[in-house]
């Protein structure tokens, strides 16, 4: 136990009275149901108490409290309500907390495979024509949708059930533009399109790599923050730590899959625009991660913000055909014909991902996130 503040006693109030035991009468099913300290200062934390407010209950901050709570709340369910003042079960007795101490080979295994399946795919498909090639296509997709799908329901990426179902659809569209939309948008700026327009394999193949750093970016994300937590002595300090924490990973991520989206189109000789790659890819960590730890409504929100900006680009340029409405494709026309089509999926994807990024420093480091 951390050296405890000296309690303001206010007039009229008699110095021995037991502040702690009113707040663990008002949360008590938080502390019967935490399995360590750590969880205790999370719910605490979430609840709106701070250091500042630890004080009032004689003590330095949130985690020396916590940590009160958890030696006196009875183990076991055995609660009455003239035990709260009293520390029922010893430490030895208490369930250990199994966050971090999977073993990561199995998932580390699985996150290999979507690449792997990419990659074979996309190599199957320049060696074959006809109806192979329209069997090459369709067994990798499904073989694809089925790898991500199992990387997502184990591992660190896995969300236990708090996805928005609306958030998978803008993932799909997101996906869909990144292969076919710059073919799609360039044919419409030229007048089109007259005829099928081309897509680009080779970021599709780069962000199925990409799942392997993702995973390992969450799991260690994960793992620093629950250490960072258990090390820290007051929610300043944790925050102080848990925030260049996530910096660090995103970037270290970008990176990856830059070099990714490089080699993808060296191998397969094609022009995959790796700007729009890292964007979409950083743009799915940050909403995948966010989802992790509690916050899918705000993962949903950048993704939809994301499509909707590709969707009206599209819709602009069409529009500006219209009597009257020039103008309206003015912005989206020069940024293609300045930057390229890949332009647009760059700069939606990467307002979203800075966005996401600023609201997940603010909410991943917040204790709570991390139980």
């Amino acid at each position: 136990m951390r050296e405890e503040a000296k309690p303001a006693v206010r007039p009229g109030t008699r110095g021995t009275a037991d502040p702690v035991k009113g707040l663990l009468h008002r949360h008590r099913t938080l502390c019967e149901r935490a399995v360590d300290p750590l969880e205790i200062a999370a719910g605490l934390e979430a609840h709106g108490i701070t250091d500042r407010t630890a004080a009032r209950f004689r003590h330095r901050d949130v985690f020396s409290l916590a940590e009160e709570l958890y030696a006196r709340v009875p183990y076991g369910g055995e609660a009455a309500e003239g035990a709260a003042g009293e520390a029922c079960a010893p430490e030895s007795a208490r369930p250990a907390h199994r966050t971090g101490t999977r073993r990561p080979a199995g998932w580390t295994v699985l996150t290999l495979l979507p690449g792997a399946v990419a990659s074979l795919t996309l190599a199957g498909l320049e060696h074959s024509t006809g109806q192979g090639h329209l069997a090459v296509g369709l067994a990798g997709s499904l073989a694809l949708t089925g790898t991500l799908a199992a990387c997502l329901r184990r591992g660190p990426l896995r969300a236990e059930g708090r996805t928005v179902p609306a958030a998978g659809l803008w993932v799909h569209w997101l996906l869909a533009y990144l292969v076919c939309g710059d073919g799609l948008l360039d044919a419409l700026v030229t007048g089109g399109p007259d005829g099928p327009w081309p897509a680009t394999t080779t970021p599709l193949t780069a962000l199925a790599c990409a799942v392997a750093p993702a995973a390992w970016c969450a799991h260690l994300f994960s793992v620093r923050s629950r250490r960072r937590l258990a090390e820290s002595h007051g929610l300043a300090d944790f925050t102080a730590g848990a925030r260049p924490l996530l910096l660090a990973l995103v970037a270290l991520y970008a990176g990856a899959v830059t070099a990714l989206a490089m080699a993808a189109d060296l191998v397969f000789d094609e022009d995959g625009a790796p700007a729009a790659t890292v964007a979409v890819g950083t743009l799915f960590l940050l909403a995948r991660l966010l989802t992790v730890h509690g916050f899918p409504h705000a993962a949903a929100t950048g993704l939809a913000a994301a499509s909707a900006v590709e969707v009206l680009a599209c819709v602009s340029v069409l529009a500006g055909r219209l009597p009257g409405c020039d103008l309206l494709a003015v912005p989206v026309t020069h940024a293609v014909q300045t930057w390229g089509p890949a332009s647009v999926p760059a700069l939606a994807c990467g307002a979203a991902a800075f966005g996401l990024l600023v609201h997940a420093a603010v909410a991943l480091s917040r204790a709570s996130a991390h139980t």
